[in-house]
């Protein structure tokens, strides 16, 4: 199963023996064997008890509370992390390295534009009819490629010049794949005004819980990244993760849309908000589900390469 999505109103949670029992209004309505259960995802008011979490929490499962109509991230439980603390050890040494962090900031932009430009790439078999606007995002995504596999150095500020650059050329090309009854132009979040972003927000969000999680259990400190400067409240590694993983998201999203099992009415308004409604929601984690279990493992692959590499760096 992996994920356990609870997104419906008067639900209740409870443990019997090693089983997961979800009810509504008091009434049964389904069971898991939480052995099958990786995480769980919680949208609005859900009941359930502290000793569950306990459990939980023994098991390594994660939880996630999203919370508000908008769907943002509220809270999150991880699991026991890895026990080596040489892991954490490196990446502060790292960090605080000028040289070792812009080395490492400079592979997460490489990674995200590299990322970018082959999801654009892709586009272009698949939408030949928009082959101007894709190719155009293309070459304006060539050289800055270039500039971070060449020599000179660069410092975080140039690197986050680079990537928001590179963020501008790859959506003026991602735009132009979405039907324009959508009205999707580019990025735009807090709130997301049409559909296309809606869905790009919850995924973004489901995404960075999966990479807090991967980079605990891998025993790395998901506050501190390389890119992103370290904010309170903010997991700046998983950051970090999510940047090379955002062209699968994108790429997925796209194909909700062009499959048509997403559509407009699948969504409403609230104030400048585009929220997605009941209907949609259950669409989306069901297709989410198919395809996270291969986005997780890539994660988990990513973070141990992270580790070793660190631990590889360390003065002997």
């Amino acid at each position: 199963m992996g994920t356990l999505y609870l997104d419906r109103r008067n639900l209740s949670l409870q443990l019997q023996g090693g089983t997961l029992v979800v009810r509504h209004c008091g009434a049964h309505l389904r069971t898991v064997p939480l052995r099958l259960v990786e995480r769980i995802v919680v949208r609005g008011r859900v009941e359930l008890d502290t000793v569950l979490l306990a459990r939980l929490g023994e098991a390594g499962v994660g939880f996630v509370a999203l919370t508000g109509r908008r769907t943002r991230f509220g809270a999150m439980m991880l699991g026991r992390p890895h026990g080596d603390v040489r892991l954490r050890l490196a990446q502060y040494r790292a960090y605080l390295d000028a040289r070792l962090r812009a080395a490492w900031a400079r592979r997460v932009v490489a990674g995200k534009v590299l990322a970018s430009r082959r999801v654009l790439r892709r586009l272009l078999h698949a939408r030949p009819d928009q082959r101007a606007p894709l190719t155009h995002a293309v070459a304006r995504l060539d050289p800055l490629l270039a500039r971070l596999r060449g020599q000179a150095p660069m410092g975080i500020e140039r690197l986050m010049g680079i990537e928001g650059a590179s963020a501008a050329a790859y959506f003026s090309g991602l735009a132009a794949v979405f039907p324009p009854s959508l009205g999707f132009q580019g990025r735009n979040r807090r709130p997301p005004r049409d559909p296309v972003n809606a869905c790009l927000s919850l995924t973004y969000t489901l995404l960075h819980a999966e990479a807090v999680q991967a980079v605990h259990a891998c025993g790395l400190d998901p506050m501190l990244g390389f890119l992103h400067e370290p904010a309170y409240g903010r997991e700046s590694a998983a950051a970090d993760l999510v940047e090379l993983f955002r062209g699968r998201a994108d790429l997925w999203v796209w194909g909700l849309f062009r499959d048509r099992l997403l559509r407009t009415g699948h969504f409403r308004k609230d104030g400048d908000a585009v929220l997605l409604g009941k209907a949609g929601r259950q669409v989306f984690y069901a297709r989410y589900e198919a395809v996270a279990p291969l986005w997780r493992r890539a994660m988990r692959r990513t973070v141990h390469g992270v580790a070793r590499r660190l631990l590889d760096e360390q003065p002997s």
